[in-house]
């Protein structure tokens, strides 16, 4: 359980039978969102995070911690912004995209360092734990190809109505912005209410994405989350 030292961040024992996270309105300010720290990456305790607003994120040499900043970065699925130079990579349809076909593949990717990084944040064990997640059904990929070759993608965990972006990846421009583009539009024909993009970056902005404040994140989270969700994890005919 997570033992209350007065102010965040939460110590969470590992070893308790518990699952439990302190309210998120306890976060940090500074760093924005910590909330707790350590735990395990349990599908129970990844699902109970997510389902209130927290995720994990910690590098090779921490804890693990575990965060739910204010604002909170989202996009609505119906207001996805496609510019008129995206819109005529999509119309050329030099890539394919696939859903959940390459999943260990495209998180081995996102974990790949990037420019200017010495190292990342989604460690061994973070793979493994969403890898798990995703044999159980919760998490998802979407992979971009070009002739026969993975030069972008995304993984996230879909609950309810909800799907909960975690990282995306680049090898060819434009790449990841065709499968994110795919992945929305038909999430948005699945009647899925919200895309959870975490933290700010202005590629997301770019797509309309939009600041969203914590509570009025949190108070989706508790209507979309427990609703019903049937989405077959294949594209649409003609979306590939």
């Amino acid at each position: 359980m997570a033992q209350n030292q007065g102010t965040a961040p939460y110590w969470i024992d590992p070893d308790s039978p518990d699952i439990y996270f302190p309210d998120v309105e306890l976060a940090l300010v500074e760093p924005d969102g910590l909330l707790a720290v350590g735990g395990d990456l349990e599908p129970e305790r990844l699902l109970y995070a997510y389902r209130n607003g927290i995720f994990p994120w910690y590098g090779p040499d921490q804890p693990i911690l575990w965060w739910s900043p204010d604002p909170r970065l989202v996009l609505f699925p119906g207001q996805l912004h496609i510019s008129r130079s995206l819109a005529r990579t999509l119309r050329r349809r030099h890539f394919t995209v696939t859903l959940d076909t390459a999943f260990e593949q495209v998180i081995r990717e996102c974990a790949a360092p990037r420019a200017g990084q010495a190292g990342t944040w989604i460690t061994p064990e973070m793979q493994a734990a969403y890898i798990r997640m995703h044999k159980l059904g919760h998490a998802h990929s979407v992979e971009c190809w070009q002739q026969g070759r993975l030069v972008g993608g995304l993984y996230g965990v879909a609950m309810g109505r909800v799907f909960f972006g975690e990282s995306m990846f680049t090898r060819v421009a434009d790449a990841s912005k065709v499968g994110f583009v795919t992945l929305v539009r038909q999430l948005q024909r699945r009647n899925y209410r919200l895309i959870d993009c975490q933290v700010h970056t202005g590629h997301l902005e770019s797509l309309g994405a939009i600041m969203l404040p914590r509570r009025e994140f949190t108070r989706l989270l508790e209507k979309e989350t427990w609703q019903s969700d049937n989405m077959p994890w294949v594209l649409d005919p003609g979306d590939g």
